[in-house]
Protein backbone atom coordinates (compact mmCIF):
# COMPACT_ATOMS: atom_id res chain seq x y z
CA UNK A 1 0.00 0.00 0.00
CA UNK A 2 3.12 2.57 0.71
CA UNK A 3 4.27 2.19 -3.05
CA UNK A 4 0.84 3.13 -4.44
CA UNK A 5 0.32 5.92 -1.81
CA UNK A 6 0.47 9.41 -3.60
CA UNK A 7 0.64 13.18 -2.54
CA UNK A 8 -0.31 16.07 -4.01
CA UNK A 9 1.64 19.44 -2.92
CA UNK A 10 -0.79 22.46 -4.47
CA UNK A 11 1.68 25.17 -3.41
CA UNK A 12 -0.91 28.43 -4.33
CA UNK A 13 -0.63 32.15 -3.70
CA UNK A 14 -3.17 32.19 -0.80
CA UNK A 15 -2.71 28.56 0.57
CA UNK A 16 -0.28 25.45 -0.04
CA UNK A 17 -2.23 22.21 -0.03
CA UNK A 18 -1.18 18.62 0.57
CA UNK A 19 -3.74 15.66 -0.43
CA UNK A 20 -2.77 12.21 0.28
CA UNK A 21 -4.38 9.63 -1.36
CA UNK A 22 -4.14 5.91 -2.86
CA UNK A 23 -6.38 3.36 -5.10
CA UNK A 24 -9.61 2.44 -3.40
CA UNK A 25 -8.78 -1.58 -3.90
CA UNK A 26 -12.61 -2.18 -3.06
CA UNK A 27 -13.31 0.46 -5.56
CA UNK A 28 -11.08 0.14 -9.19
CA UNK A 29 -11.20 3.58 -10.39
CA UNK A 30 -11.54 5.48 -7.05
CA UNK A 31 -9.52 7.21 -4.72
CA UNK A 32 -9.02 7.02 -1.23
CA UNK A 33 -8.50 10.24 0.54
CA UNK A 34 -6.16 9.46 3.30
CA UNK A 35 -5.35 13.23 4.81
CA UNK A 36 -5.09 16.59 3.48
CA UNK A 37 -3.32 19.65 5.01
CA UNK A 38 -3.28 23.22 4.82
CA UNK A 39 -1.20 26.08 5.74
CA UNK A 40 -1.98 29.77 4.83
CA UNK A 41 1.11 30.95 2.02
CA UNK A 42 2.13 34.10 1.95
CA UNK A 43 5.78 33.83 0.05
CA UNK A 44 4.38 33.59 -3.30
CA UNK A 45 2.89 36.84 -5.88
CA UNK A 46 0.53 35.44 -9.07
CA UNK A 47 1.67 32.11 -8.55
CA UNK A 48 5.41 32.56 -8.32
CA UNK A 49 7.43 32.07 -5.76
CA UNK A 50 9.17 35.68 -4.09
CA UNK A 51 9.69 34.18 -0.49
CA UNK A 52 11.75 31.08 -0.23
CA UNK A 53 11.61 30.50 3.68
CA UNK A 54 7.89 31.57 4.11
CA UNK A 55 7.06 28.91 1.38
CA UNK A 56 9.15 26.41 3.17
CA UNK A 57 7.54 27.13 6.34
CA UNK A 58 3.92 27.01 4.73
CA UNK A 59 5.24 23.40 3.08
CA UNK A 60 6.16 22.21 6.39
CA UNK A 61 2.96 23.05 7.68
CA UNK A 62 0.76 21.94 5.25
CA UNK A 63 2.73 18.60 5.15
CA UNK A 64 3.01 17.83 8.88
CA UNK A 65 -0.78 18.62 8.75
CA UNK A 66 -1.32 15.79 6.03
CA UNK A 67 0.74 13.24 7.90
CA UNK A 68 -0.77 13.76 11.21
CA UNK A 69 -3.93 13.00 9.45
CA UNK A 70 -3.38 9.97 7.00
CA UNK A 71 -0.67 8.64 9.87
CA UNK A 72 1.50 8.57 6.67
CA UNK A 73 4.76 9.65 6.77
CA UNK A 74 5.84 11.73 3.44
CA UNK A 75 8.90 11.63 1.76
CA UNK A 76 7.94 12.58 -2.17
CA UNK A 77 5.29 14.69 -3.55
CA UNK A 78 3.88 16.29 -7.47
CA UNK A 79 3.71 19.60 -7.61
CA UNK A 80 1.84 21.96 -9.71
CA UNK A 81 3.32 25.27 -11.07
CA UNK A 82 1.47 28.04 -12.46
CA UNK A 83 2.54 31.99 -12.73
CA UNK A 84 1.82 34.27 -15.49
CA UNK A 85 5.27 33.12 -16.95
CA UNK A 86 3.70 29.84 -18.38
CA UNK A 87 3.25 29.91 -22.43
CA UNK A 88 2.15 27.32 -24.53
CA UNK A 89 2.28 27.20 -28.40
CA UNK A 90 1.64 24.25 -30.72
CA UNK A 91 4.82 22.05 -32.55
CA UNK A 92 5.16 19.07 -35.50
CA UNK A 93 7.72 16.56 -35.54
CA UNK A 94 9.10 14.02 -38.20
CA UNK A 95 10.29 10.99 -38.07
CA UNK A 96 11.01 8.03 -40.67
CA UNK A 97 10.55 4.00 -39.58
CA UNK A 98 13.18 2.39 -41.03
CA UNK A 99 13.29 -0.73 -39.80
CA UNK A 100 12.03 -3.92 -42.45
CA UNK A 101 8.78 -4.51 -40.97
CA UNK A 102 7.64 -0.73 -40.62
CA UNK A 103 5.98 -1.34 -36.94
CA UNK A 104 5.84 1.59 -34.71
CA UNK A 105 7.20 1.36 -31.37
CA UNK A 106 7.44 2.91 -28.23
CA UNK A 107 10.50 3.91 -28.75
CA UNK A 108 9.52 5.44 -32.39
CA UNK A 109 6.81 7.65 -30.42
CA UNK A 110 9.87 8.96 -27.56
CA UNK A 111 12.16 9.76 -30.81
CA UNK A 112 8.84 11.49 -32.35
CA UNK A 113 8.20 13.70 -29.54
CA UNK A 114 11.94 14.40 -28.91
CA UNK A 115 12.06 15.25 -32.66
CA UNK A 116 9.03 18.29 -31.60
CA UNK A 117 11.10 19.70 -28.92
CA UNK A 118 13.31 20.77 -31.51
CA UNK A 119 12.57 24.38 -31.11
CA UNK A 120 14.15 27.54 -30.45
CA UNK A 121 13.48 29.21 -26.79
CA UNK A 122 15.30 31.89 -24.99
CA UNK A 123 17.78 30.61 -22.93
CA UNK A 124 15.48 31.43 -19.80
CA UNK A 125 12.49 29.08 -20.43
CA UNK A 126 12.34 25.86 -20.98
CA UNK A 127 9.98 23.12 -21.69
CA UNK A 128 7.63 21.66 -18.96
CA UNK A 129 5.05 19.60 -21.24
CA UNK A 130 4.86 18.10 -24.52
CA UNK A 131 1.37 16.65 -25.01
CA UNK A 132 0.72 14.81 -28.37
CA UNK A 133 -2.73 15.97 -29.53
CA UNK A 134 -2.55 13.62 -32.61
CA UNK A 135 -0.28 11.55 -34.82
CA UNK A 136 -0.25 10.89 -38.67
CA UNK A 137 1.11 7.96 -40.18
CA UNK A 138 1.59 8.11 -43.85
CA UNK A 139 -0.48 11.07 -44.23
CA UNK A 140 -3.01 9.11 -42.01
CA UNK A 141 -4.26 11.91 -39.63
CA UNK A 142 -6.46 11.43 -36.28
CA UNK A 143 -4.53 9.07 -34.73
CA UNK A 144 -3.71 9.19 -30.93
CA UNK A 145 -1.75 5.67 -30.37
CA UNK A 146 0.47 5.33 -33.53
CA UNK A 147 1.79 1.99 -31.49
CA UNK A 148 1.84 -1.37 -33.48
CA UNK A 149 0.56 0.22 -36.78
CA UNK A 150 2.57 0.15 -39.62
CA UNK A 151 4.42 2.68 -42.16
CA UNK A 152 7.29 4.93 -42.73
CA UNK A 153 6.68 8.16 -41.92
CA UNK A 154 5.14 9.37 -39.16
CA UNK A 155 4.65 13.08 -37.80
CA UNK A 156 3.26 14.48 -34.66
CA UNK A 157 1.08 17.98 -33.70
CA UNK A 158 1.98 18.86 -29.66
CA UNK A 159 1.38 21.01 -27.29
CA UNK A 160 4.37 22.46 -25.68
CA UNK A 161 4.24 24.33 -22.43
CA UNK A 162 6.54 26.21 -21.37
CA UNK A 163 7.97 28.37 -18.40
CA UNK A 164 10.72 30.42 -16.94
CA UNK A 165 13.70 28.03 -15.54
CA UNK A 166 14.00 30.34 -12.77
CA UNK A 167 10.01 29.83 -11.82
CA UNK A 168 10.61 25.38 -11.91
CA UNK A 169 14.09 26.03 -9.90
CA UNK A 170 12.46 28.26 -6.90
CA UNK A 171 9.64 25.74 -6.44
CA UNK A 172 11.79 22.77 -6.71
CA UNK A 173 14.38 24.32 -4.05
CA UNK A 174 10.98 25.28 -1.80
CA UNK A 175 10.08 21.67 -1.58
CA UNK A 176 13.55 20.39 -1.24
CA UNK A 177 14.66 22.52 1.58
CA UNK A 178 11.59 21.51 3.44
CA UNK A 179 13.11 18.04 2.90
CA UNK A 180 10.79 16.18 0.68
CA UNK A 181 11.58 14.85 -3.04
CA UNK A 182 9.73 16.63 -6.04
CA UNK A 183 8.45 13.23 -8.48
CA UNK A 184 7.21 15.31 -10.70
CA UNK A 185 6.45 19.06 -11.97
CA UNK A 186 2.77 19.47 -13.35
CA UNK A 187 0.79 22.41 -14.90
CA UNK A 188 -1.91 23.30 -12.28
CA UNK A 189 -4.93 24.14 -14.85
CA UNK A 190 -3.48 20.55 -16.65
CA UNK A 191 -3.77 19.06 -13.06
CA UNK A 192 -7.08 20.67 -12.24
CA UNK A 193 -8.43 18.97 -14.96
CA UNK A 194 -7.95 15.10 -13.96
CA UNK A 195 -10.24 15.78 -10.45
CA UNK A 196 -13.10 17.83 -12.28
CA UNK A 197 -13.76 17.23 -16.34
CA UNK A 198 -14.76 13.37 -17.33
CA UNK A 199 -14.19 11.73 -20.21
CA UNK A 200 -17.40 13.18 -22.04
CA UNK A 201 -16.87 16.76 -21.52
CA UNK A 202 -13.50 16.76 -23.09
CA UNK A 203 -14.66 14.50 -26.06
CA UNK A 204 -17.63 17.44 -27.26
CA UNK A 205 -15.00 20.47 -25.82
CA UNK A 206 -14.82 22.46 -22.88
CA UNK A 207 -12.78 24.97 -21.43
CA UNK A 208 -11.30 24.27 -17.57
CA UNK A 209 -11.26 28.18 -15.31
CA UNK A 210 -9.46 27.18 -12.47
CA UNK A 211 -10.13 30.99 -10.69
CA UNK A 212 -7.40 30.58 -7.93
CA UNK A 213 -5.72 33.34 -5.38
CA UNK A 214 -3.34 35.03 -7.11
CA UNK A 215 -3.83 33.38 -11.01
CA UNK A 216 -6.91 32.17 -12.95
CA UNK A 217 -5.94 28.95 -15.22
CA UNK A 218 -6.94 27.97 -18.27
CA UNK A 219 -7.47 25.02 -20.13
CA UNK A 220 -9.30 24.12 -23.16
CA UNK A 221 -10.08 20.43 -24.26
CA UNK A 222 -11.41 18.96 -27.39
CA UNK A 223 -11.54 15.16 -28.86
CA UNK A 224 -10.17 14.13 -25.09
CA UNK A 225 -6.71 16.40 -26.24
CA UNK A 226 -5.65 19.78 -24.66
CA UNK A 227 -6.05 22.13 -27.15
CA UNK A 228 -4.46 25.37 -25.45
CA UNK A 229 -3.49 26.45 -22.20
CA UNK A 230 -3.03 29.64 -20.22
CA UNK A 231 -2.13 31.22 -16.89
CA UNK A 232 -3.70 34.96 -16.62
CA UNK A 233 -1.91 37.06 -13.22
CA UNK A 234 -5.49 38.08 -12.00
CA UNK A 235 -7.59 36.08 -9.71
CA UNK A 236 -9.38 35.94 -6.20
CA UNK A 237 -6.59 38.16 -3.96
CA UNK A 238 -7.21 40.68 -6.38
CA UNK A 239 -10.65 40.70 -5.39
CA UNK A 240 -9.46 40.70 -1.64
CA UNK A 241 -7.56 43.82 -2.65
CA UNK A 242 -9.93 45.84 -4.29
CA UNK A 243 -12.80 45.01 -1.07
CA UNK A 244 -9.47 46.49 1.04
CA UNK A 245 -9.14 49.39 -0.66
CA UNK A 246 -12.61 50.35 -1.46
CA UNK A 247 -13.88 49.93 2.39
CA UNK A 248 -10.49 50.59 3.80
CA UNK A 249 -10.14 47.82 5.79
CA UNK A 250 -7.84 44.86 6.75
CA UNK A 251 -7.15 42.06 4.83
CA UNK A 252 -8.17 39.03 6.71
CA UNK A 253 -11.57 41.96 7.16
CA UNK A 254 -11.77 41.68 3.19
CA UNK A 255 -11.58 38.32 2.51
CA UNK A 256 -13.48 37.48 5.07
CA UNK A 257 -16.35 39.78 3.58
CA UNK A 258 -15.72 38.16 0.39
CA UNK A 259 -16.19 34.52 1.41
CA UNK A 260 -19.16 35.38 3.89
CA UNK A 261 -21.18 38.09 2.37
CA UNK A 262 -19.85 38.53 -1.77
CA UNK A 263 -21.51 38.70 -4.74
CA UNK A 264 -20.12 38.74 -7.80
CA UNK A 265 -23.34 39.46 -10.18
CA UNK A 266 -25.85 41.83 -8.90
CA UNK A 267 -29.30 40.10 -9.89
CA UNK A 268 -28.15 37.30 -7.33
CA UNK A 269 -28.52 39.27 -4.39
CA UNK A 270 -31.96 39.01 -3.60
CA UNK A 271 -32.04 40.43 0.11
CA UNK A 272 -29.86 43.43 0.60
CA UNK A 273 -28.91 43.01 3.89
CA UNK A 274 -26.81 45.60 5.83
CA UNK A 275 -23.11 43.96 6.41
CA UNK A 276 -21.12 45.76 9.52
CA UNK A 277 -17.95 46.00 9.32
CA UNK A 278 -15.41 46.44 12.12
CA UNK A 279 -13.25 49.98 12.18
CA UNK A 280 -9.78 50.36 12.27
CA UNK A 281 -7.62 51.65 15.53
CA UNK A 282 -10.49 52.49 17.66
CA UNK A 283 -12.94 53.61 15.02
CA UNK A 284 -16.49 53.56 15.19
CA UNK A 285 -18.03 50.18 12.81
CA UNK A 286 -19.66 51.49 9.52
CA UNK A 287 -22.17 49.66 7.63
CA UNK A 288 -22.47 48.85 4.07
CA UNK A 289 -24.81 46.48 2.35
CA UNK A 290 -24.75 43.38 0.19
CA UNK A 291 -24.90 45.78 -2.73
CA UNK A 292 -22.34 47.68 -2.46
CA UNK A 293 -19.92 44.79 -1.85
CA UNK A 294 -21.10 43.63 -4.83
CA UNK A 295 -20.47 46.64 -7.08
CA UNK A 296 -16.81 46.56 -5.75
CA UNK A 297 -16.46 42.71 -6.28
CA UNK A 298 -18.27 42.59 -9.78
CA UNK A 299 -15.96 44.56 -11.62
CA UNK A 300 -13.19 42.52 -10.86
CA UNK A 301 -14.67 39.28 -11.51
CA UNK A 302 -15.44 40.51 -15.00
CA UNK A 303 -12.27 41.58 -15.84
CA UNK A 304 -11.05 37.96 -14.94
CA UNK A 305 -13.89 36.59 -17.16
CA UNK A 306 -12.84 38.87 -20.07
CA UNK A 307 -9.37 37.41 -20.25
CA UNK A 308 -10.34 34.67 -19.89
CA UNK A 309 -13.22 35.08 -23.39
CA UNK A 310 -9.58 36.57 -25.12
CA UNK A 311 -7.56 33.26 -24.78
CA UNK A 312 -10.63 31.32 -25.98
CA UNK A 313 -11.10 33.54 -28.54
CA UNK A 314 -7.40 32.85 -29.37
CA UNK A 315 -7.46 29.48 -28.68
CA UNK A 316 -9.48 28.78 -32.34
CA UNK A 317 -11.96 26.78 -29.95
CA UNK A 318 -14.67 29.25 -28.88
CA UNK A 319 -17.16 27.36 -31.27
CA UNK A 320 -16.31 24.39 -30.02
CA UNK A 321 -17.10 24.24 -26.52
CA UNK A 322 -20.17 22.18 -26.52
CA UNK A 323 -19.84 21.29 -23.29
CA UNK A 324 -19.72 24.87 -22.44
CA UNK A 325 -16.89 25.95 -19.04
CA UNK A 326 -16.38 24.47 -16.00
CA UNK A 327 -15.93 26.48 -12.64
CA UNK A 328 -13.17 25.76 -10.31
CA UNK A 329 -10.27 26.89 -7.86
CA UNK A 330 -11.77 28.95 -4.63
CA UNK A 331 -12.78 32.14 -6.99
CA UNK A 332 -15.61 29.93 -8.38
CA UNK A 333 -17.12 29.92 -5.12
CA UNK A 334 -17.97 33.36 -4.64
CA UNK A 335 -21.73 33.46 -5.09
CA UNK A 336 -23.26 34.68 -8.26
CA UNK A 337 -20.03 33.67 -10.43
CA UNK A 338 -21.54 30.73 -12.26
CA UNK A 339 -24.45 32.92 -13.61
CA UNK A 340 -21.63 36.29 -13.84
CA UNK A 341 -19.76 33.82 -16.30
CA UNK A 342 -23.25 32.54 -18.24
CA UNK A 343 -23.61 36.44 -19.17
CA UNK A 344 -20.26 37.32 -20.16
CA UNK A 345 -18.68 34.23 -22.07
CA UNK A 346 -22.63 33.32 -23.15
CA UNK A 347 -21.81 29.30 -22.63
CA UNK A 348 -23.10 26.77 -20.58
CA UNK A 349 -21.43 26.88 -16.66
CA UNK A 350 -20.79 24.31 -14.27
CA UNK A 351 -18.93 24.40 -11.00
CA UNK A 352 -15.94 21.68 -11.03
CA UNK A 353 -15.89 19.90 -7.43
CA UNK A 354 -13.08 17.11 -7.55
CA UNK A 355 -14.92 13.26 -7.87
CA UNK A 356 -13.96 9.85 -8.50
CA UNK A 357 -13.56 8.75 -4.60
CA UNK A 358 -14.47 5.92 -2.90
CA UNK A 359 -13.13 6.00 0.50
CA UNK A 360 -12.05 8.10 3.05
CA UNK A 361 -12.20 11.73 3.45
CA UNK A 362 -14.77 11.91 0.67
CA UNK A 363 -17.02 14.94 2.01
CA UNK A 364 -13.66 16.98 2.75
CA UNK A 365 -12.16 16.57 -0.34
CA UNK A 366 -15.05 17.57 -2.61
CA UNK A 367 -14.61 21.12 -2.49
CA UNK A 368 -13.08 23.37 -5.83
CA UNK A 369 -10.46 24.75 -3.71
CA UNK A 370 -9.01 20.99 -3.66
CA UNK A 371 -9.18 20.58 -7.30
CA UNK A 372 -5.64 20.87 -8.06
CA UNK A 373 -4.32 18.64 -5.24
CA UNK A 374 -6.43 16.15 -6.39
CA UNK A 375 -5.51 16.13 -9.76
CA UNK A 376 -1.58 16.07 -8.79
CA UNK A 377 -2.34 12.52 -6.82
CA UNK A 378 -4.59 11.65 -9.91
CA UNK A 379 -1.44 12.56 -12.06
CA UNK A 380 0.90 10.74 -10.03
CA UNK A 381 -1.33 7.65 -9.95
CA UNK A 382 -1.78 7.65 -13.59
CA UNK A 383 1.43 8.11 -14.82
CA UNK A 384 3.45 5.85 -12.06
CA UNK A 385 1.90 2.93 -14.21
CA UNK A 386 1.88 3.96 -17.76
CA UNK A 387 4.98 2.98 -18.89
CA UNK A 388 3.69 4.17 -22.27
CA UNK A 389 3.20 7.24 -21.82
CA UNK A 390 6.22 7.31 -19.36
CA UNK A 391 8.45 6.51 -22.95
CA UNK A 392 6.48 9.60 -24.93
CA UNK A 393 7.56 11.75 -21.97
CA UNK A 394 11.07 10.72 -22.42
CA UNK A 395 13.87 12.51 -24.73
CA UNK A 396 15.99 10.80 -27.14
CA UNK A 397 18.87 9.93 -23.95
CA UNK A 398 16.13 8.42 -21.46
CA UNK A 399 15.96 11.02 -19.37
CA UNK A 400 12.61 11.91 -17.76
CA UNK A 401 11.24 15.47 -17.83
CA UNK A 402 11.94 15.67 -13.94
CA UNK A 403 15.55 14.49 -14.61
CA UNK A 404 16.12 17.15 -17.06
CA UNK A 405 14.85 20.03 -14.72
CA UNK A 406 17.25 19.02 -12.40
CA UNK A 407 19.95 18.97 -15.14
CA UNK A 408 18.55 22.65 -15.73
CA UNK A 409 19.10 23.77 -12.12
CA UNK A 410 22.75 22.35 -12.22
CA UNK A 411 23.38 24.64 -15.44
CA UNK A 412 22.31 27.74 -13.59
Amino acid sequence: MEQEIAVGLDIGTTKVCAIVAAPDESRPGKLKILGIGRSVSDGLTRGVVTNIERTVASIKVAVVDAEQQSGVKINSVTVGIAGDHIQSFQSRGVIAISRPENEITKDDVARLIDDTRKVALPLDRKIIHVIPQQFIVDGQDGIYDPVGMSGVRMEAVVHIITGLVTAAQNIYRCVQRAGLQVNDLVLEPLASSYAVLDDDEKEVGVALLDIGGGTTDLAVFEERTIRHTAVIGIAGRKVTDDIKKGLGVLPDQAERLKIEHGFAYQPSVMENHAITVPGIGGRAPMEIDKLTLCNIIQPRMEEILEFAAMEIKRSGYSRHLSAGIVLTGGGSLIKGTSELTREVLGIPVKIGIPSGFGAGLIHEIENPIYATGVGLVMHELKYRTRSSVKAMIQDGKGKTIFQKMKSWFDEL
